[in-house]
């Protein structure tokens, strides 16, 4: 078990955006984090990212605070520096001693390599999307939390995405991944987590999942 959420509640000031959600992420699994937008998915990502608290519950948290990889709607990228230098200032930051040759692999998995040495500051969105995936690539998290990582990204760069996804799972990693394309992703996913109306409304395995319930 890497995180446990037992009946979580959000409020922001008097609006209630989450009640009562509990759900579990072990190793070596993929949830999808479905429903609605405006349902609450963000803020939970952050409450189980530890980067909002919740108004009521527990978050049991198992993993060490360095290996929990967030990704959200901001890219973290510098946009002075290059693409490399961003990925040494990540490592760096994370105390991993990493050589230019491994950063370089790094950026070949997102297909960013050529690009290595050009400021991130003059990206597409897509590209800097890559690198912000390229970060958790490098830090290989014990608990990957994803919102809407294919924000940005080509037919392409998703089957990239996805393919990274499944390795980390493959290598013990624990990932929840908030999808815009639950129907084309429900695949990949061990189990779901489906948001509405403020509370659960499906926790259970993919298989048994039926994407319009979230609506």
């Amino acid at each position: 078990m890497l995180l446990k959420l037992e009946k979580i509640a959000k409020f922001y000031g008097t609006r209630l955006v989450i009640k009562d959600v509990s759900l579990s992420v072990t190793s070596g699994s993929i949830t999808l984090l479905a429903g609605a937008n405006g349902a609450g998915k963000s803020t939970l990502l952050r409450i189980m990212a530890g980067l909002a608290r919740p108004s009521a519950g527990k978050v049991l948290c198992h993993a060490a605070e360095d290996k929990i990889g967030y990704l959200g709607h901001q890219t973290f990228i510098y946009p002075d520096l290059s693409a490399l230098e961003n990925l040494s200032f990540w490592a760096g930051l994370h105390g991993r001693r990493t050589d230019e040759q491994a950063l370089l692999d790094i950026l070949d998995r997102v297909e960013l390599k050529r690009f290595a040495f050009e400021r991130a500051g003059s990206f597409s969105r897509g590209m800097a999307q890559r690198l912000n995936l390229a970060r958790i690539f490098l830090l290989q998290p014990d608990l990957i939390l994803l919102d809407e990582p294919g924000t940005g990204l080509d037919v392409r760069s998703m089957s990239m995405l996805r393919r990274e996804i499944e390795e980390a799972r493959n290598r013990g990693a624990g990932l929840v991944w908030i999808s815009h394309s639950v129907a084309e992703d429900l695949a990949l996913a061990d189990a779901v987590v489906a948001i509405g109306d403020r509370r659960v409304l499906y926790n259970g395995p993919a298989a048994g999942y039926i994407p319009e319930a979230a609506c």
